[in-house]
């Protein structure tokens, strides 16, 4: 449609609108300049591996070694050559639904089988210890807990988290994965990460990281894993055969982003608050549509079940949140994610870290989107 000349908005790209920091930046520059632009060790500069260790010390006081962290081509790649290093055929992994939508098919290129774990919005989107009990059984790998979480943005307190973790202290063959990549994006005053709650957990607990979300470095390609020797070596010889070490440049650039400090990210989520509240008011104004405030991240996950049945100004009824989002992209022109990927169906992401200009062009036909549906007759005795 871009490709049309069509003014599309795209509020579907995971990612914020605003620049690397500078001094980020010239570090970049300054490894092109230097000539550090050759291989490394295939886990990352001693460098980087020291930043990323006093990262975790200092953030989240966990001690790692050396031997325990690892520098990839982004959180995703570690994720991955995670799971592949460790599942065996029909393994299964553990993930907690709405889900982020790689997580079902890394496990599928592993081998392994996903159990997708149900939640609700009217627990906050967040899985609930008895719930994670009676899905644990002998071939349960792994647990992944993403928080904050893509795409309902839900932060597990260190209450919700220690409920958890007491549950998996009692089944020795389950490991952990910490998905943290949206830690430095958050509302909440509080933040834990698994192993602050619950150290004995250190051993089969990988917690994962990186710099595309808090510091605006999505195409820089870093992310980073801590977690015990035994996988992070596992990962590492799959890493040196596939793709080796992460750029220098962007190593360089990383080791400025963990050791420079976060006080950019005061302004840059008074500007996300207010895009997020811009976002709230607007489907508050929207018949058939309810969101609840999320605690982190940059999305809102919006509940669209009151528009299943509506029909649209052509005649067609809306029979899922699919079809909901393509009348979105082909009426207002704007692009949201439908909620069927994320494990969750009758919802969309909206993802809303865009221009406050961009945004506000984006609410508007939103609006008029849904102003001009027809929605569905509630019969007698329906709520």
């Amino acid at each position: 449609m871009l490709a049309e000349g069509k003014p599309v908005i795209n509020l579907g790209e995971g990612e914020l609108h605003f620049d690397t920091p500078e001094h980020i930046k010239r570090a970049g520059i300054a490894a092109i300049e230097r000539g550090d632009t050759k291989y490394t060790a295939v886990a990352g500069t001693s460098e980087l591996l020291d930043a990323i260790i006093d990262k975790f010390a200092r953030e989240n006081g966990i001690h790692y070694a050396r031997s325990e962290v690892i520098a990839g081509t982004g959180a995703k790649q570690l994720i991955f050559n995670a799971l592949l290093a460790t599942i065996a055929p029909d393994d299964e992994v553990l993930i907690c639904a709405p889900y982020w939508v790689s997580y079902p098919d890394m496990v599928a290129l592993a081998d392994g089988r996903v159990r997708v774990l149900p939640s609700s919005a009217d627990n906050g989107w967040k899985l609930r210890p008895d719930v994670l009990r009676a899905a644990i059984g002998p071939r349960t790998r792994w647990l992944i807990l993403n928080s904050p979480n893509n795409p309902t943005g839900a932060v597990y307190t260190r209450d919700e988290l220690k409920a958890l973790t007491d549950v998996l202290l009692e089944y020795e063959h389950v490991l952990l994965m910490a998905d943290d990549i949206y830690e430095h994006t958050r509302y909440a005053d509080s933040f834990a990460t698994p192993v602050q709650i619950e150290p004995r957990l250190r051993e089969r607990t990988l917690t994962v990281n990186g710099v595309s979300k808090g510091y605006s470095m999505t195409g820089w390609r870093i992310g980073y894993a801590g977690g015990p020797a035994w996988l992070i070596h596992a990962m590492q010889t799959l890493q040196s055969q596939s793709t080796s070490n992460p750029s220098t440049i962007s190593q360089a650039a990383a080791v400025a982003a963990l050791r420079g400090g976060i006080g950019f990210m005061t302004d840059w989520l008074a500007t996300l608050r207010a895009s997020r509240d811009l976002v709230l008011a607007t489907i508050g104004r929207c018949d058939g549509l309810r969101c609840d405030v999320a605690e982190g991240a940059f999305y809102a996950f919006v509940d669209c079940s009151g528009l299943i049945g509506a029909t649209m100004p052509s005649g067609t009824l809306l029979h899922d949140d699919l079809d909901f989002a393509n009348y979105l992209l082909e009426t207002a022109h704007v692009g949201v994610v439908h909620g069927g990927a994320f494990g969750v169906e009758h919802h969309v992401r909206i993802a809303y870290a865009v221009p406050m200009a961009t945004l506000e062009d984006a609410c508007r036909r939103i609006e008029a989107a849904c102003a001009a549906l027809t929605l569905p007759l509630i019969e007698a005795g329906q709520p």
